[in-house]
């Protein structure tokens, strides 16, 4: 039984990053820090005990395995890469979570169960033309499936995603900022480690 953020934090640092991140899906890890505090917090304004959480763009399971290891009642990851669903499906069966949880290789935008929460850390919509509106279609879907988000952005993207929930009947409860590190995993990066801006915030669904 988990009753200390720290402990959640060292039993997410175990999960693996991806073997072969893909420059156009932009995938990079969320560190185990930052994750632990977004779970801890939404556990905390009671998001997750008890409750169906879905984690869109899962990647290897770090949001699905932290929601399961807290107490919630049913957890779907979705990503639309395959193996990095096989990862998180075999970390979730390891850690006897595997009855507790699903792991779906899917495209988000063809996902449509319902659940309680939704935590996410879409593509930014930096990479590629054909991509630039990813992060969008995140944020439509995860408030089309339930009534409380948890989305990542940049931070230099604020005043637009909130525009955007607002748009669609969300309103925005709270707001988490972080440094977010982004190591060199890809050609173009020059730098052994970056860091950039990002903010989280907790959406409602209006009724």
């Amino acid at each position: 039984m988990i009753t200390k953020k720290i402990q959640l934090e060292m039993a997410l640092q175990s999960i693996p990053p991806y073997p072969n991140p893909k420059i156009e899906i932009e995938q990079y890890n969320t560190p185990a820090r930052i994750a632990a505090d977004i779970l801890w917090n939404a556990f905390a304004l009671g998001d997750i005990e008890g409750l169906k959480v879905v984690d869109l763009g899962t990647g290897t399971g770090i949001f699905a395995i932290g929601a399961a290891l807290l107490c919630a009642m049913e957890v779907v990851g979705v990503d639309i890469d395959p193996k990095a669903v096989k990862i998180a499906r075999v970390g979730a069966s390891k850690r006897g979570l595997g009855d507790l949880t699903r792991f779906i290789s899917l495209d988000v935008n063809s996902f449509h169960e319902k659940a309680d929460t939704v935590i996410q850390n879409p593509p930014f919509g930096a990479q590629k033309a054909h991509h630039k509106e990813a992060d969008r279609l995140f944020m439509s879907k995860s408030l089309e499936i339930a009534p409380v988000v948890y989305s990542f952005h940049m931070l230099e993207t604020e005043d637009f995603v909130k525009r955007f929930f607002q748009s669609i009947d969300g309103l925005i409860t709270h707001k988490f900022y972080y440094s977010f590190p982004i190591p060199h995993i890809y050609d173009f990066h020059q730098k052994e480690e970056v860091s950039v801006d990002v903010m989280v915030l907790r959406i409602k669904k209006l009724e």
